[in-house]
């Protein structure tokens, strides 16, 4: 994250960085990619998909519930942060 310096203290948990080769320390970041490559495997040409598609795409994944959210959706969660 090329500002993480200047995003950690906004957030209240700050920013975390996994050690390199240690997937299981960034348990959602890899599900996320699972997810992501359900729809775009790997060396896939992102231009063939129009942005109503990654749009679609994008809105699916933020309104599926996350068991480490409490089964409620990142959707649901970033509109909580927004409205504190």
């Amino acid at each position: 994250m090329a500002c993480h310096d200047q995003i950690a203290p906004l957030l209240k948990e700050g920013v975390y960085f996994g050690h390199p080769a240690s997937p299981w320390q960034r348990g959602t970041n890899e599900n996320t990619t699972g997810l992501l490559r359900q729809h775009f495997p790997k060396r896939i040409d992102l231009s063939i998909h129009t942005p109503a598609d990654l749009q679609a795409i994008q809105d699916r994944l933020d309104r599926r519930p996350r068991k480490t959210l409490g089964w409620r959706t990142p959707a649901d969660v970033l509109q909580d942060v927004l409205a504190s």
